[in-house]
């Protein structure tokens, strides 16, 4: 199964990043099931690398790793970065820029889309 899980929230603030990636995290690890995720918005902000956080913040450049670890997909909303002057070299390890075209394509890939 191929599922595309899209996220559009900054990293902190709210949780639904969070979830999103921990629910990314989980189906990367299943058997049989292949994972992208897209980070459009604020949510480009969780593939920034080495996050500084206090104690007890959980890391989304950490789950993003994960994610990646596990054989999923992580492409970044170029235009996206732009606006909020993100380079492409501060992005966790295989994660990367990416554009809307790509998104397409992967929208028409999956069996199954999940937003947060």
């Amino acid at each position: 199964m191929n599922i595309l899980v899209l996220l559009n929230d900054p990293p902190y603030g709210t949780e639904r990043s969070y979830n999103g990636l921990r629910l990314a995290g989980s189906l990367a690890k299943r058997d049989g099931v292949e994972v992208k995720v897209f980070l459009f918005g604020d949510a480009v902000g969780c593939a920034m690398a080495n996050q500084k956080l206090p104690d007890g913040y959980y890391h989304l450049d950490r789950m993003l790793s994960s994610v990646i670890r596990h054989g999923g997909e992580v492409g970044c909303c170029g235009t996206c970065m732009d606006a909020r002057a993100l380079g492409e070299a501060g992005l966790v390890g295989g994660a990367r820029r990416s554009t809307l075209e790509e998104v397409t394509d992967w929208t028409l890939w999956a069996d199954k889309v999940v937003s947060f």
